[in-house]
């Protein structure tokens, strides 16, 4: 069935060269749609390129700044041209701010880029894509990458990063409900990678920092630069960090869509309680005790 739904249609999908959206381009192509990427990493934009050409799958690859409205409907445009028409926009790019400390001592610069890209990003690929999307006559898909952290659950390690996806979240489900009230066919869905730390460059997003947000500060402050860190780390204090590989992700994504699913996730015992704590949390009104990440 999978294979069936996606074959002939043509997904875009920003932030597409490396992480969950690497993974969703390859399985997607493989699934038989056009693939068209947008991203700011230009190696791993000339990586994908390779990949996705040697796979034999019809695809392009764009520079695609998501802050930039003008970006993503080139994007757009580059697309129609190529294929003709776009059947599902997965609005994945997303960056870590690399945070560390007390939250009055992070640079402005931090919460400025963290939400030009994560929050900015998403409204702005709403408005160049779903105009698109809402006048085709055929079911569409938007996809938005969220986070557990932030939607249904506050991780104290970067509040920065957390609250850029708590924002992404209450938009992605305003756009579900619209669409719904406006009896639109636009299928919106919430996708969250994991259920476990996934295995992406998220930790390492300063390789992609634009020089108007340069702190002068090499890596994370953190001094967790790639989940093998994050690993070292846990460690230390006795624990078994489990991760997600991105390829994951995109299976689970990909087998919940052609039903029309909104929530796109997979959770473990572990984050069923988190959620149900917070919840119970905020009847009961009880003081809030941090989860752990993982």
């Amino acid at each position: 069935m999978t294979d069936q739904y996606f074959s002939g249609k043509t997904a875009i999908i920003t932030g597409g060269a490396s992480g969950v959206g690497r993974s969703l381009a390859l399985a997607l192509g493989k699934a038989g749609s056009n693939i068209v990427v947008g991203d700011v990493d230009k190696s791993a934009m000339a990586a994908i390129d390779q990949d996705l050409e040697a796979a034999g799958i019809p695809h392009r690859v764009d520079f695609c700044d998501v802050t930039q409205t003008d970006s993503l409907q080139g994007v757009l445009d580059g697309a129609l041209e190529s294929f003709g028409a776009v059947d599902m926009v997965f609005a994945n790019a997303g960056i870590g701010a690399g945070e560390a400390g007390p939250m009055w001592a992070y640079s402005d610069k931090d919460w400025q880029w963290c939400f030009n890209v994560n929050v900015w990003g998403v409204v702005n690929s709403i408005n160049v894509f779903m105009p698109y999307l809402v006048g085709r006559p055929e079911r569409t898909h938007m996809v938005i990458t969220g986070s557990g952290n932030g939607a249904y659950a506050v991780l104290p390690d970067v509040p920065i990063y957390t609250a850029s996806k708590a924002a992404v979240q209450t938009i992605t489900e305003n756009l579900h409900y619209q669409v719904q009230a406006g009896g639109l066919p636009v299928v919106v869905s919430a996708l969250f990678p994991g259920p476990h730390v996934v295995e992406t460059g998220l930790f390492n997003s300063g390789r992609v920092r634009p020089e108007e947000f340069d702190k002068g500060v090499q890596g994370n402050e953190t001094g967790i630069n790639s989940v093998e860190d994050m690993k070292r780390m846990a460690e230390e204090f006795g624990i078994n960090l489990q991760t997600t590989h991105p390829d994951e992700v995109a299976e689970m994504a990909l087998s919940r869509l052609p039903d029309g699913n909104f929530w796109l996730l997979t959770l473990t015992e572990e984050n069923e309680a988190k959620i149900r704590r917070r919840a119970d949390m905020i009847i009961n009104k009880t003081t809030p005790v941090p989860e752990s990440v993982g």
